[in-house]
Formats: structure tokens, sequence, C-alpha cells
């Protein structure tokens, strides 16, 4: 039950921190215990609304998805040591509770992400396609 309620808190956290861009992002699930956001003009190579981010509740941790870091990944560049141990794979966090100089940093990273993921160009992409957060 402890777990659960860990667990809650941190989805609100993390969604909270993601939730900030939902007005320039297409909310493409919202959950309670997933939400996801993908770009409005964006697509991937056959078409759909690019994925940009998402919070999950797994079964033994929250994870936290932040596309922007696999594109430009200059931006994992001075994150610290606390943090880069949450990382899975290239462009996942995972957390089992998160604390508040944790959520800080992470919620630093999405806006700089964010902006950065604006000027990303994609493979596939045409020129008539503009970036994610526009």
């Amino acid at each position: 039950m402890a777990q659960k309620a860990t667990f809650e808190r941190t989805f609100k956290t993390l969604r909270g921190i993601l939730a900030a861009y939902d007005k320039d992002l297409l909310v493409r699930v919202d959950k309670p215990e997933a939400y996801e956001l993908c770009s409005k003009t964006m697509t991937d190579r056959i078409g759909r609304p690019l994925f940009v981010a998402a919070v999950q509740v797994k079964k033994t941790y929250v994870s936290y998805h932040l596309m922007p870091v696999y594109a430009v990944p200059d931006l994992l560049k001075g994150m610290s040591p606390a943090l880069k141990k949450r990382m899975q794979g290239k462009a996942c966090f995972n957390f089992t509770a998160i604390d508040p100089g944790q959520a800080k940093e992470l919620a630093a990273l999405t806006k700089a992400g964010m902006s950065a993921f604006k000027k990303v160009k994609l493979p596939w992409a045409t020129e008539n396609e503009s970036a994610p957060n526009r």
C-alpha cells in the first residue's frame, strides 16, 4: 500500500512537469497511470504524431520518457550523478520516489529539452512540417 501511494505522488510530480507543455503539444494519453505528449505538427515515419514525452506507472517504478534528450544528447552534459543514476537507456528515467532536488533538475532538463527539440530536423520530414512546439 505504501509503495502505491509513493508511486502516485511520484507520478503526480512527474506529470506536473510535463503538463506545463500540454498547450504546445498534443496530449495523447491522460490516465491515472499514464500521461503522454506528442507533437501537434511533426510526425513519425508512418504519419503518427511524433512522441515527445511521457510518464507511466509501472509495476516496480514510475518511468519518465523524454525524447528530446535522445535527439539532443548534449542536454545531458552537467547532469547530476543522482539523476544520471535514474537513467535507463538514452531517454528514460526510472523512479520509485522523487525528491524535490531531482524534480527541479528534471524540470529544468525538460524545459531545455523542449526548447532544443523545436530545432530538431527529422530525416524523413518535409520542409512543410514544423517543429513540435510551434
